[in-house]
């Protein structure tokens, strides 16, 4: 059975400083779709914005960002426990900085708990460990954790669910006119050294950070599709149905 990671953002699980309980029972119910065809591992952001909706504490300072992190870690995987238990699949907590996966010890660490999970039919629910981390809260919304989860677990795809529904030629907010790009082999260089621009006043990310997640799993030959969080039926369509109505597929020529 392939194995795939699913990377959903805070822009999606978030609305008007509340947890979007709909769009998160809407990724479930998904995922446990996912799982008939796939082993799923879940990345999942919002942990920042779980903790805003119990203390109102100022975002833009790190030390605040941390102690909501700590906050709204539990409070996140409460709501996903509780969602997922509709469907009696049990999850688990798996917590991880950056410095963990830039150890050969760490990352096998890492990868023998999410087997061993996988292996008991439990899904993994990942998070970067932003209580204790600096840079990584400002590195991407977990875009770039989640291309290392599926790298160092072997698996096969990484699915990034966002308020980007794909990738465009231009920037659509600017361009009418703009084309999705439905498949996608090689990513310029230059698209990569662009200045990180989130829409969301939770989110850490943008285009420029999926671009780097793409970019970096390209390189070992593993696809990336990105798809709409909001409304799940290209993502969907493509995983479930094996049709490419919309979003953006990330893949090597010939691999």
């Amino acid at each position: 059975m392939q194995r795939v990671v699913v990377k959903v953002g805070s822009a999606v699980l978030t609305q008007e400083g509340e947890i979007a309980l709909g769009r998160m029972q809407s990724l479930v119910d998904f995922l446990v779709q996912l799982r008939e065809k796939y082993e799923v591992i879940l990345v999942s952001s919002g942990a920042v914005a779980g903790g805003y909706t119990k203390l109102k504490l100022d975002r833009t300072v790190i030390s605040n960002k941390q102690a909501l992190a700590a906050i709204g870690q539990p409070v996140l995987m409460r709501k996903y426990a509780k969602k997922f238990l509709m469907h009696d699949i049990i999850t688990a907590q798996v917590l991880v900085t950056a410095a963990n996966l830039n150890k050969a010890d760490d990352i096998q660490r890492v990868k023998n708990t999410v087997e061993t999970l996988l292996n008991n039919g439990v899904v993994p629910i990942v998070n970067e460990n932003d209580a204790t981390a600096t840079d990584e809260l400002e590195l991407g919304d977990n875009d770039q954790l989640s291309a290392y989860i599926t790298k160092h677990t072997d698996a096969d795809m990484l699915i990034i669910l966002s308020d980007i529904d794909a990738f465009y030629d231009s920037d659509p907010h600017k361009n009418p006119d703009a084309k999705v790009l439905k498949i996608v082999e090689n990513i310029d260089e230059s698209m990569l050294m662009q200045e990180v621009t989130p829409h969301n006043v939770f989110a850490t990310g943008g285009i420029v950070t999926k671009l780097k997640a793409a970019a970096y799993l390209l390189e070992d030959k593993r696809d990336v599709f990105l798809a709409s969080g909001f409304d799940l039926k290209d993502v969907k369509c493509f995983m479930l149905d094996g049709l490419h109505e919309g979003g953006t597929l990330f893949t090597k020529a010939g691999k």
